[in-house]
């Protein structure tokens, strides 16, 4: 018989709030976290405005010994540990040093490229003939499974600890994967989430493709823009998210508090098929991803009521708006409400997917729809497939029992998951 899985722990860490506290004043007040950096223009940078969280050296502290921060400079690494050790203690797990190994409990924790800063740092004033000198800090820092390694041994756990990488799908991949192990009987728990760094040797390339608005240097926060007429590219950003995931049994044995429960979802590819390329999606396959993870989810299409998008302020806005009404054969008035997390905090890239499910479970958990800031303006193109009430600009307070979360990544992958309120 396959587990019910629930939500029993938060961590985030955002351009617009670090902690869930006023991660969640954000998300109700439609604060943004863009910033103008002055590292970009110096550089030539087309757009020169980014999400970067503000962690403060008193809150690296508190994680991280003085040990441990010599010469550490991956910022993605840090981002997620600061996540993902809150998500535990919200769990109601402490952290305590040489601990018995938890063999209930694993991690899946992922990211996409790792520590770029620190291998710019270790390498810079490096020769080949010197290349013996790149320093003991760089493996750990530098590999795809850096943050999982040190997320694994900070808090001693004992079942499968690993790192995912899918572009911007992977904190909504990262969580289906732990939900079918707990589902499988495979694990108790599982914290999952992803992180991103920032900075311009991450930031660099995207803005070699012309992807990023460059209309908003002087304006940051209104250059986020999902779904607006005036969306001119997407904004980058970095962080943070972490859940902890458990089995129904598990959290009612040790009377946790349940955020909400994960009903199903659904991951596959466009294999870049069908108009599907490595920066385009394969419509039909967005469709079905989110068509099976109804069905996945024991739910039909009239059942979902807000839709947390991946909607990315570009020009595929619009393509995203019509695969979700094709496949849920809803329009106009009839189409749930929708937002777009990113509106606030730029595309935080592999970190996208884990920050905007926090995002998604914190509205459900307090009953209201967070605000799509810069889109008073709404697409013509998308006001012509859906109401443009649904689509709110200030926050509303709402009865609703399901939330879908979608991310649709780069190489044509796709991950959609649906919350629901727990009901005992």
């Amino acid at each position: 018989m396959k587990k019910r899985v629930v939500i029993t722990g938060l961590g985030v860490v955002a351009p617009n709030g670090v902690g869930v506290v006023d991660f969640t004043k954000a998300l109700k007040t439609g604060k943004s976290g863009i910033r103008f950096h002055q590292e970009l223009k110096d550089l030539n940078f087309s757009c020169q405005i980014g999400g970067i969280p503000p962690v403060s050296e008193e809150l690296k502290s508190k994680y991280f010994t003085d040990l441990q921060l010599r010469g550490f400079n991956s910022s993605g690494i840090l981002y997620g540990c600061i996540a993902g050790i809150d998500a535990w203690k919200d769990a109601g797990f402490d952290m305590i040093p040489d601990s018995e190994l938890d063999y209930n409990t694993g991690l899946i924790f992922g990211t996409g490229t790792s520590g770029v800063e620190k291998f710019r740092e270790a390498i810079y004033k490096l020769d080949d003939n010197k290349v013996k000198r790149l320093g003991s800090t760089v493996v750990v820092q530098t590999m795809a499974s850096g943050v999982s390694a040190y997320l694994g041994g900070m808090l001693g756990l004992g079942n499968q600890v690993t790192t995912n990488s899918s572009a911007c799908t992977t904190g909504t991949e990262a969580l289906l994967m732990g939900f079918d192990r707990i589902q499988a009987g495979k694990a108790k728990r599982m914290l999952i989430g992803s992180c991103s760094d920032h900075g311009p040797y991450l930031w660099g390339g995207f803005d070699a493709m012309r992807v990023m608005t460059y209309k908003h240097n002087d304006t940051p926060e209104d250059g986020s823009r999902p779904m607006s007429k005036t969306a001119s590219g997407f904004v980058p950003g970095s962080g943070a998210g972490a859940l902890i995931l458990e089995s129904l049994e598990s959290a009612k044995e040790r009377g946790a508090t349940i955020y909400a429960e994960v009903l199903g979802g659904e991951i596959n590819s466009g294999g870049q098929r069908q108009g599907g390329t490595l920066t385009a999606p394969n419509a039909e396959a967005v469709k079905r991803c989110i068509v099976k993870a109804i069905e996945n989810s024991g739910m039909t299409p009239n059942d979902i009521d807000i839709i947390n998008g991946h909607l990315t302020a570009t020009s595929k806005d619009g393509l995203e708006i019509k695969n979700w009404s094709e496949a849920l054969e809803r329009r106009g008035g009839e189409f749930p409400y929708i937002n777009s997390t990113k509106s606030m905090i730029g595309h935080c890239l592999a970190a996208a997917g884990a920050i905007e499910c926090v995002a998604s479970i914190i509205q459900l958990k307090d009953q209201f729809i967070a605000p799509n800031i810069n889109c008073e303006d709404l697409n013509p193109e998308i006001e012509a497939m859906i109401a443009s009430e649904k689509i709110p600009t200030k926050a509303i307070e709402k009865h609703f029992d399901n939330i879908a979360k979608a991310s649709f990544g780069f190489g044509d992958v796709n991950a959609c998951v649906i919350f629901k309120k727990y009901k005992d």
